[in-house]
């Protein structure tokens, strides 16, 4: 996929070539200096002009007529040098290789030096370029029948930099993984219901774990009635699909200790149950998986880049469907943790799943614990659908999600939980919680109610709700499935740090 080279030179062979252009384009030299030369001055001409543009995330294209050996070159628009962001660099790439996918190109070379700048150095530039690669030319296929046309897509990147060629592969690799994890978890997202039960995710799960060595477990319906997991064995109950609660371990020390639990909801579809959703608001809930495709997605990441971190993850996984058998409001069921729940919503099912995979993942050892889930509509209404919704119950360990987040480019923003939220999920008269004590805060109540499993375990909480899915398409996005938080929990693991 990548080959670095360390000049380029008007004679290369190319079917194109990135040079990126910030508005101190004049100071620039090397590549650009040199295909100026041989286009006798005319890029400058055409810079001068207005034609080729330094503005941000501008691509323009212009065609070398024989002068170069390389046919095209494609200028990336970065805007003001001083202000190119990290963040920005992956967008403006993004912008470029979605132009490029269109044009029926099967490589390409890039002028990674033209990327660089005072804050920009060649290992982040490089990791943006790969991961932008790879988040940017996604695509689900999904089933439709395809053309008899061959199909030609950009198979080879030459990277051409002054730098050294290892270090600069090795970013390539990085950035290019989390960029796939990323769309593993896309494209589980955007699987209908019926091509992805919760056997076919915990079967996706055992082959990740034989691919990467992960000791592997998949509880099946008799199982968890042994283990007492009445929270998630309720919101089986309607479904002719068995449950399973899929389990995988990843151990990056010599010891068990300081791990990891990535938790993450698989409710396959969602139709509220009795208390089902309307018409409008029923359609896109096979997506009701994303938490646990994430959680997946990071799995993936961190058996390629096998961290020095222990990890297990936790997926509860089922549908919420309506029969004679279905789970009803008023039903007063019986948690993994032993905490009764009086059921008031049926639709709020997600934090009963999740209350027993909590609990199940402190048995593995878990002694840090995210969980992510599309929770609540609630988190829509408070932030929109580019945050992801964020709770905790420690500070310092919510700092290290917080920082993984920035970095990955994965927004959040903290809700809090006060202890009067705390008293609203434990206000039922005849249990020790009730799931859904009203519309007020119900983001903050769905969080709360989870905090009772977590317990004094550092926790915090991702309610994906609003940003695990797109209906606009971006620089790095299609419209589905997003794959939100793959990159957050795997940089988290990648740079976590015990807090002594």
């Amino acid at each position: 996929m990548f080959t670095v080279k360390n000049t380029w030179k008007p004679s290369i062979e190319l079917e194109c070539l990135l040079i990126g252009l910030t508005d101190q384009h004049s100071g620039q030299g090397g590549t650009l200096k040199e295909a100026d030369q041989a286009m006798e001055g005319q890029i400058s001409v055409l810079i001068k002009e207005g034609d080729i543009s330094w503005k941000k995330k501008s691509i323009t294209i212009i065609h070398t007529l024989g002068k170069l050996s390389t046919k095209k070159l494609v200028f990336v628009g970065l805007g003001k040098k001083k202000d190119v962001s990290f963040e920005g660099l992956k967008e403006c790439f993004g912008k470029a290789f979605k132009q490029l996918k269109g044009s029926r190109l099967s490589s390409v070379g890039v002028d990674l030096d033209s990327f660089l700048t005072d804050d920009i150095e060649v290992p982040d530039a490089a990791h943006a370029l790969s991961e932008a690669f790879a988040l940017a030319t996604y695509e689900f296929e999904g089933y439709k029948q395809k053309p008899n046309e061959p199909e030609r897509k950009i198979e080879d990147i030459t990277v051409f930099t002054n730098a050294d060629v290892e270090e600069v592969k090795a970013s390539l690799t990085v950035g290019y993984v989390y960029g796939k994890g990323t769309n593993s978890a896309r494209t589980l997202v955007n699987l209908p219901g019926n091509m992805l039960t919760a056997s076919d995710l915990a079967q996706y799960a055992l082959e990740l774990a034989e691919k990467y060595g992960f000791e592997a477990e998949v509880l099946e319906k008799e199982e968890m009635q042994n283990l007492g997991m009445g929270a998630l064995l309720a919101v089986n109950q309607g479904s002719e699909q068995p449950p399973k609660m899929i389990v995988l371990k990843y151990q990056g020390k010599a010891e068990w200790k300081d791990v990891i639990g990535l938790v993450g909801k698989g409710i396959t579809f969602d139709t509220g149950g009795y208390s089902i959703k309307p018409k409008d608001g029923i359609v896109g809930m096979k997506t009701d998986m994303a938490g646990a495709a994430a959680v997946l997605g990071a799995m993936e990441i961190i058996g390629e880049l096998k961290p020095e971190q222990n990890v297990v993850a936790v997926i509860p996984s089922t549908d919420n469907m309506i029969s004679g058998h279905a789970f009803k409001p008023d039903d007063v069921i019986t948690s993994m943790s032993g905490k009764t729940i009086e059921v008031l919503n049926t639709d709020a099912e997600g934090r009963l799943v999740l209350a027993d995979a909590i609990t199940y993942a402190k048995q593995h050892g878990a002694e840090y614990l995210v969980d992510v889930a599309t929770l609540t509509g609630g988190v829509i209404i408070a932030l929109g659908n580019e945050m992801t919704g964020a709770f905790t119950n420690n500070e310092s360990f919510f700092e290290q999600v917080l920082e993984a987040s920035v970095e990955a480019g994965e927004p959040m923003w903290r809700l809090p939980i006060t202890e009067k939220d705390k008293e609203r999920v434990r206000s039922s008269r005849i249990a020790d919680l009730n799931n859904s004590p009203g519309r007020e805060g119900h983001a903050i109540m769905g969080a709360a109610f989870i905090g009772e499993f977590a317990e004094d375990t550092p926790w915090v909480h991702l309610d994906i709700a609003g940003t695990a899915t797109t209906n606009k398409p971006s620089e790095l996005n299609v419209v589905g499935g997003t794959g939100v938080m793959t990159r957050t929990l795997a940089l988290l693991v990648e740079r976590f740090e015990v807090n002594e």
